[in-house]
C-alpha cells in the first residue's frame, strides 16, 4: 500500500512533461522555416530603394511563402536534403510561369513555348536592369526578376538554417540583398529597412540556437538562450557590416551608371543612361527601346510655339560607335542667375519666359530651350557651359521647377546663306571626323556640289534623307548589317533607322565637308495638355546642330517626324520666302510619305547589333553579352544546387565519423568557382564596375585561405618526399591545423603534451589516434636523436590518415577556412 502512492504520483508527474516537449519540436519544425522566411522577407524591403512602389512586395511573400512552405512539408516526410532544393526551385519555376507567362502546360509547367516567353521576360529585365535610373518602375519584367532573385534567395536561407543548421552564414545571403540596392541608390537606403532585416536576421539566430552550436562544433554546447552574448555578437557583426556596405554603396558612385563613359573625367559628369534619363551617345546601329511612357516635364510659356528641348549636346564622333561626349567635361560657370550670351545671341531679341516643371526627371543634365539667358529657381551646383549649351551638374538629380529666359528667335534663310561660319572660332573638336569611308566623302561632296554657301549645303544633306525618292525608311531597327562600315551601310545599303542613326549620319557627313557640326539630344515638341506642354519619355530625340558663324547654332532634325511632334524651323520651310536664284533648294519640307514614327518618335535605349566578321566589336564592358544574364542565372541554380549538394555530404561525413570519405575538394572549389561566376555575371548586367568591384572584392576574401592552402600544399609535398625536413614540415602543419580548429598550442607544451590536447579536444577516433601516434613518434625521433632523421616510409600515409580523422572529427568551419586563424596567429 505504501507504495501505490509513489506509483500513482509516478505517471502525474512525467505526464506533464510531454506537452513541454510539443513546443520544442514545434519550434524545430516550424518557428525556424517561419523565422528564415521572414528575414528573407524584412531583407527585400532594401529594393524599396530601387524598385518604385510597393507591387513587388506580394510576389516576394508568395514566393518566399510557397519556399518554406514546400521545405517544411517535405522535411517532415523526411525527405533528402538535395530533393527538397529541387523541390524548392521546381515550385519557383511553377510560379514563375504561372505568373509572368500565359502558354505554360495546365497553366504552371513549363514547356518550350513558355521558357521561351520567360526568356523574352529575362532579357528586357536584364537591359532595364543595366540601363534603368533607379527606382525603376514595377513592370513584369522586373517583377519577374524580383520574383527569381528573392525566391532563389529564399532557398538559399531556407537551406543553410534549416538543413545545414547555420543561420548565421545565411547572414551573409541577406547583406548581398541589401548591397545591391545600396549601391544603385542615388541616395541612403529607408532606416527601417535594416532595422526590420536585423531584427528578423536576430530572431533567426535566436530560434535555432543551441541546435546550431552542436551541429557545428560536433559537440555539446552552452544554450543560446542562457548566453545571450552568443546572439549579440553575429547580429552586432552583421549590422556593421550593411552599415559599412551602405556608406560603400552611397559613396561609391560609379556603381550602377551604365551610361558613363569610359575615362570621362571625374566620371559623375557624364550623364546617367536608360530609364528617365537619355544616353550620352548615339550609335549608329541598334534597335529602339521606348519602354513605359513617362511624363517628365511640363512646359509653360512657348503658347503656340514649337521648340526641341536640348538636354546636352555631343560633339565626339567614334567611327562605327557613335557620338559621344568629350573625354573631360569643361568646368563651366555657375548656372542659377545670368549665363554668358549663347554663340549667335547678340542680346537683341526679346526675352521669353519658360516655365519648367520637370515631374520626373532625374538626371546630371537640366534641359534648355534656344539660347538660355538666366535660370531661376535652381539649386547651387548647376553649371553652364556656352560651348556647348549644356546645363549640367556632377551628380545626377531631381530638379525642382525652374524657369528660363531664353532667346527663341530663329534666323532666316537670307541670314544664315549670308552668314559666314569660321571654324577657327570653335573648338577643333567641332571640325573633326575622324577616319570617313571614302564613299560617305564622295556622296556628301556629290550631294552639295552644285551648293554655294553652307546653309545650302547642310540644306542639300536634310533634303537627302527627308526626301521619299531617296529611299530612307524610320524604323525602331536598324536593317541587317551588310557592310563593314557602319556609316557607309546605313546611307548606302540599309537606309533604314531611327533619329540615332540620322542625326549621326548627317553630321558626320557635314564635318567631311569641313562644316562644324553636333548631335544635339533632347526631347521633340511634346503635345498640348490643358494649359501646358507635356514632353514624356517618348519624346526622347537627336538632331543635329551646324554652325553659321553670326547666327550660332542651328538646328537641322533629319529624321522624317510625321506624329505632329516634330519641328520644322521657317528657314527650312517652302513658304518662308520667295524662290530666288539659287532655286529655293534648302526650302522643302520632309516628304509626308516617308515613314511616320509608331509613337512620339523617342530613342532612349540603344540595343547593339553584332558586327560583321572581322570587324571590331563595339565596347562589351560597357554593353554585356545576351548570353551573360542567362549565364549569370545557370552558374547561380547550378552553384546552388552542387552547395546543397556539399552540406548534404558534410553532414553525412560528419555522422559516419569512423568511414572514409567526406566533401572531395574538387566540389568544393566548383562550388565557389560557380558562385563568382555568377556575382560578376550578374554584376555585369549592371555595369562593368560593378561586375569588377565583385571580383576584386572576391578575391581580396579569398586572400588568406589561398595563401593558407599554398603553405599546406609546400609542406604536403615536403612530407610526401619523407625528407629529413619532413617531420619539421608535419609538426608546423599540424599546429596550424590546430590553430585553424581554435586551438592555440603554447611553445612551452611537449609534443605528447600538445598530442594528447589534440586527441582531446578535437575528439580524433581510434583510426586517428593511431596515426598521431606514428607521427609523434616520427618528429620525437628527428628532434631528438640526430642520428635517426631518416625518413619513416608510413610517416606520409599516417600524417594523411591523421588528417582525414581531423576533418571527419572536427571540421573547419566556414569561417575557419576563409580566415585561417593559423595566418594571424602562429604558436606562441
Amino acid at each position: 500500500m505504501t507504495a501505490a502512492p509513489p506509483g500513482q504520483a509516478q505517471p502525474h508527474q512525467v505526464q506533464p512533461q510531454r506537452p513541454s516537449r510539443q513546443p520544442a519540436a514545434w519550434g524545430g519544425t516550424v518557428l525556424a522555416p517561419v523565422a528564415a522566411g521572414l528575414a528573407t522577407i524584412c531583407a527585400a524591403t532594401s529594393l524599396t530603394g530601387v524598385v518604385a512602389g510597393w507591387a513587388w512586395l506580394g510576389y516576394v511573400i508568395v514566393a518566399t511563402v510557397l519556399v518554406a512552405c514546400t521545405g517544411l512539408a517535405l522535411r517532415t516526410l523526411r525527405t533528402p536534403t538535395l530533393l527538397v532544393g529541387l523541390a524548392q526551385l521546381a515550385v519557383l519555376l511553377f510560379l514563375v510561369v504561372g505568373v509572368f507567362t500565359r502558354s505554360g502546360t495546365l497553366a504552371i509547367l513549363p514547356g518550350p513555348t513558355a521558357l521561351a516567353e520567360l526568356n523574352d521576360v529575362l532579357v528586357a529585365s536584364f537591359e532595364q536592369v543595366r540601363t534603368g535610373l533607379p527606382p525603376v518602375e514595377a513592370g513584369p519584367p522586373i517583377l519577374c526578376l524580383v520574383t527569381i532573385a528573392i525566391g532563389l534567395v529564399a532557398i538559399l536561407v531556407d537551406t543553410l538554417a534549416i538543413a545545414a543548421s547555420a543561420p548565421a552564414a545565411s547572414g551573409l545571403i541577406l547583406l548581398c540583398v541589401y548591397a545591391v540596392p545600396a549601391s544603385l541608390s542615388n541616395e541612403l537606403l529607408p532606416w527601417w529597412t535594416f532595422a526590420l532585416g536585423a531584427g528578423a536576421f536576430a530572431g533567426l539566430l535566436a530560434v535555432d540556437g543551441s541546435h546550431r552550436h552542436r551541429r557545428w562544433r560536433n559537440r555539446d554546447g552552452p544554450s543560446l538562450g542562457g548566453s545571450p552574448s552568443a546572439a549579440t555578437a553575429p547580429v552586432a557583426v552583421v549590422c556593421v557590416a550593411l552599415l559599412v556596405g551602405l556608406v560603400a554603396g552611397s559613396g561609391v558612385t560609379a556603381i550602377g551608371t551604365a551610361g558613363r563613359l569610359p575615362g570621362a573625367g571625374s566620371g559623375d559628369q557624364t550623364a546617367v543612361s536608360g530609364g528617365l534619363g537619355v544616353n550620352p551617345f548615339t550609335s549608329l546601329r541598334g534597335m529602339l527601346d521606348q519602354g513605359a511612357n513617362v511624363e517628365l516635364f511640363r512646359v509653360r510659356g512657348l503658347g503656340d510655339d514649337q521648340r526641341l528641348l536640348r538636354a546636352f549636346t555631343l560633339n565626339t564622333y567614334r567611327p562605327n560607335e557613335g557620338w559621344g561626349l568629350p573625354e573631360a567635361m569643361p568646368a563651366g560657370v555657375p548656372a542659377n542667375g545670368p549665363l554668358p550670351a549663347a554663340p549667335g545671341d547678340n542680346g537683341t531679341a526679346q526675352s521669353r519666359e519658360i516655365q519648367i516643371d520637370p515631374v520626373n526627371w532625374v538626371d546630371v543634365w537640366l534641359p534648355v530651350y534656344g539660347a538660355p539667358r538666366n535660370l531661376a529657381n535652381i539649386s547651387d551646383g548647376w553649371f553652364y557651359d556656352q560651348t556647348s549649351g549644356s546645363v549640367f551638374r556632377e551628380r545626377r538629380q531631381a530638379p525642382g521647377p525652374y524657369v528660363e529666359m531664353a532667346s527663341l528667335t530663329e534666323p532666316s534663310r537670307e541670314e544664315l546663306r549670308a552668314a559666314r561660319s569660321n571654324p577657327s572660332e570653335l573648338p577643333p573638336i567641332y571640325t573633326e571626323a575622324g577616319q570617313v569611308d571614302p564613299r560617305v566623302m564622295a556622296l556628301a561632296e556629290q550631294l552639295t556640289r552644285n551648293e554655294p554657301t553652307t546653309f545650302d549645303k547642310a540644306a542639300a544633306l536634310w533634303r537627302y534623307f527627308t526626301t521619299a525618292e531617296n529611299g530612307f525608311t524610320y524604323d525602331t531597327r536598324t536593317a541587317e548589317a551588310s557592310d563593314s562600315d557602319a556609316l557607309a551601310d546605313f546611307l548606302l545599303n540599309g537606309k533604314r533607322g531611327f533619329c540615332e542613326q540620322f542625326a549621326s549620319a548627317m553630321a558626320v557627313m557635314l564635318r567631311a565637308l569641313d562644316i562644324p557640326a553636333r548631335v544635339a539630344v533632347g526631347f521633340t515638341t511634346g503635345y498640348p495638355a490643358s494649359d501646358y506642354r507635356s514632353i514624356t519619355s517618348q519624346d526622347a530625340h537627336a538632331w543635329v546642330e551646324v554652325y553659321f558663324g553670326a547666327s550660332g547654332w542651328v538646328s537641322f532634325d533629319p529624321t522624317p517626324l510625321a506624329d505632329g511632334r516634330g519641328y520644322l524651323p521657317p528657314y527650312l520651310q517652302r513658304n518662308d520666302t520667295p524662290s530666288d536664284s539659287s532655286g529655293d533648294t534648302g526650302a522643302e519640307e520632309p516628304s509626308p510619305s516617308a515613314s511616320p514614327e509608331p509613337s512620339a518618335g523617342a530613342e532612349t535605349e540603344q540595343n547593339a547589333v553584332p558586327l560583321p566578321p572581322g570587324e571590331a566589336q563595339p565596347n562589351f564592358l560597357e554593353r554585356p553579352p545576351a548570353w551573360s544574364g542567362w549565364g549569370a542565372l545557370i552558374a547561380g541554380l547550378a552553384a546552388l544546387v552542387l552547395t546543397v549538394a556539399t552540406v548534404l555530404l558534410g553532414r553525412r561525413s560528419s555522422a559516419l565519423r569512423h568511414r572514409s570519405g567526406g566533401v572531395p575538394d574538387w566540389l568544393s572549389a566548383t562550388v565557389g568557382l560557380l558562385w563568382v561566376v555568377s556575382l560578376v555575371l550578374a554584376g555585369w548586367q549592371v555595369h562593368w564596375t560593378f561586375a569588377l568591384g565583385l571580383l576584386i572584392i572576391v578575391l581580396l576574401g579569398l586572400a588568406p585561405s589561398v595563401a593558407r592552402e599554398v603553405t599546406r600544399r609546400r609542406r604536403l609535398r615536403t612530407i610526401a618526399t619523407s625528407r629529413s625536413t619532413a617531420a619539421d614540415a608535419a609538426w608546423d602543419e599540424l599546429l596550424d591545423e590546430c590553430a585553424d580548429r581554435g586551438t592555440t598550442i603554447p611553445k612551452s607544451d611537449t609534443v605528447r603534451v600538445a598530442a594528447q590536447k589534440l586527441a582531446h579536444r578535437h575528439h580524433l577516433d581510434e583510426e586517428g589516434k593511431d596515426h598521431l601516434r606514428t607521427v609523434v613518434g616520427v618528429v620525437e625521433r628527428s628532434w631528438y636523436s640526430p642520428t635517426d632523421r631518416e625518413g619513416d616510409p608510413e610517416f606520409a600515409s599516417a600524417f594523411h590518415g591523421l588528417r582525414q580523422s581531423l576533418r571527419r572529427s572536427a571540421p573547419v568551419s566556414l569561417r575557419g577556412r576563409l580566415l585561417p586563424r593559423s595566418l594571424f596567429r602562429r604558436r606562441g
